[in-house]
């Protein structure tokens, strides 16, 4: 499900007031979700390189993927992911937040520590994974003025 983060799906905060929004949506649908527990906070590194950018195996390394597996090791994509585990509370995030939202930090997860609740925000939203439909069904009613009118739900 795809929740956006300003009216009439505008993507992008362009003051203060607009940031206030972005954050309480983003804030209102994760503690629907995550109030009480803790989370993972998943972020990620594209490289050219197999090895862990420099100065980042001390910020919660996780591990190392092989996207791209081309013969030529100039074109290898690899994509290294970092977690943070800590206990769920509003505004905890706000600085990433931010940054997803000015996309200047993409490929963001935040999960619960079974990884059944996924909130994924983008500039522009966050889509969310739900293990049952009757919990999808409870949130899209909740937040319906936050979801999109296209008619795929993007």
């Amino acid at each position: 499900m795809r929740f956006h983060s300003l009216p009439e799906s505008k993507r992008y905060a362009e003051d203060e007031a607009e940031y206030a929004v972005v954050l309480e949506r983003y804030n209102s649908v994760l503690d629907e979700l995550f109030a009480g527990t803790d989370v993972y906070v998943i972020t990620a590194v594209w490289t050219t390189e197999p090895d862990v950018p420099a100065g980042r195996l001390s910020t919660g390394y996780w591990r190392s993927l092989l996207v791209a597996d081309d013969p030529d090791p100039e074109f290898r994509t690899y994509y290294h992911l970092f977690v943070t585990r800590l206990p769920w509370r509003r505004g905890c995030i706000d600085d990433l937040l931010r940054d997803v939202a000015d996309e200047r930090v993409a490929d963001v997860l935040i999960t619960d520590t079974r990884m059944q609740r996924i909130h994924h925000p983008y500039d522009g939203g966050a889509d969310v994974f739900l293990p049952t439909s009757e919990e999808r069904d409870r949130l899209r009613d909740r937040y319906a003025d936050w979801l999109s009118n296209h008619p795929s739900g993007l």
